[in-house]
């Protein structure tokens, strides 16, 4: 489990998470890297959540094994080089789950949980988009646009709780305790979004400045481990350094705070 964060501006688009990565065994390391360039230069990035790798691969190198490919750098694979004039993100998310589902998960013979958010700008555009790639036993569906050029705000995935009662003003077990409270069933999940509706705490603008939205992200994930660390109900499956890239039309993707390897 681990906590990823995007915040998406007018000016750009935040990605910040933990850097704590869970192995099948149970055990949990400090220093996973969990955000990626996908071609330098460009402004792209991706950033993963669930299994920390396929086999005997990690997550952090097959996205590095990518990046060559987008950057031309893998003459088996030379028709994937990204035009840097004319590619979209969407092409990009596309590519993504070609590599990392068909020919690394179908082939390995085993299934995973593992999400992929694939943020930036695609050639020539002027607002950011956010696409999401969602891979669940050996199924994964086509990736899909969560954040359009014309959405904005804050999108959060792994370990939800922290900040769904942060944001949504309602945890996970808000279902069972509306029933235990003599909601009927029927009724439940429509006042359960009506709560949300009602509690909904707005954080970000999209005309804020990148480097408010850079200390709204950090405030996030950082809110997420401290909350996992004392929440005696939860593993403690999130936490070390926090970490930080933010991307922009002019600047491109760039680090803000880094995970040391």
């Amino acid at each position: 489990m681990t906590i990823i964060v995007s915040v998406k501006i007018n000016d750009g688009v935040v990605m910040a998470a933990d850097s704590a990565g869970t192995m099948a065994s149970g055990q949990v390391y400090a220093h996973a890297n969990k955000i990626t360039n996908l071609y330098e230069g460009l402004p792209i990035g991706a950033m993963s959540t669930g299994a920390g790798g396929i086999a005997n691969e990690s997550v952090e190198t097959l996205l590095k094994d990518l990046r060559r490919r987008f950057s031309g750098l893998d003459p088996e694979h030379a028709d994937w080089r990204l035009d840097p004039a004319a590619y979209t993100l969407e092409e990009v998310a596309r590519r993504l789950r070609a590599f990392i589902f068909e020919e690394k998960v179908l082939a390995c013979g085993e299934g995973t949980a593992l999400q992929l958010r694939v943020c930036g700008y695609s050639a020539g555009r002027p607002l950011a988009e956010v696409w999401e790639v969602n891979i669940v036993d050996r199924t994964c569906p086509a990736p899909r646009c969560i954040m359009g050029e014309d959405g904005f705000g804050v999108l959060w995935d792994g370990q939800y709780e922290a900040l769904n009662r942060l944001i949504l003003g309602t945890g996970f077990e808000i279902g069972a305790a509306l029933a235990r409270h003599g909601i009927p069933e029927d009724r439940a999940a429509t006042l359960q979004a009506d709560l949300v509706g009602d509690l909904y705490a707005t954080l970000s603008a999209p005309a804020m400045p990148i480097q408010d939205a850079i200390d709204l992200a950090r405030f996030l994930v950082e809110t997420t481990i401290g909350f996992v660390r004392f929440a005696v109900f939860l593993p403690k499956s999130v936490g070390g350094a926090v970490q930080i890239a933010a991307i922009t039309k002019h600047e491109g993707f760039r680090w803000v705070q880094r995970a040391k390897s």
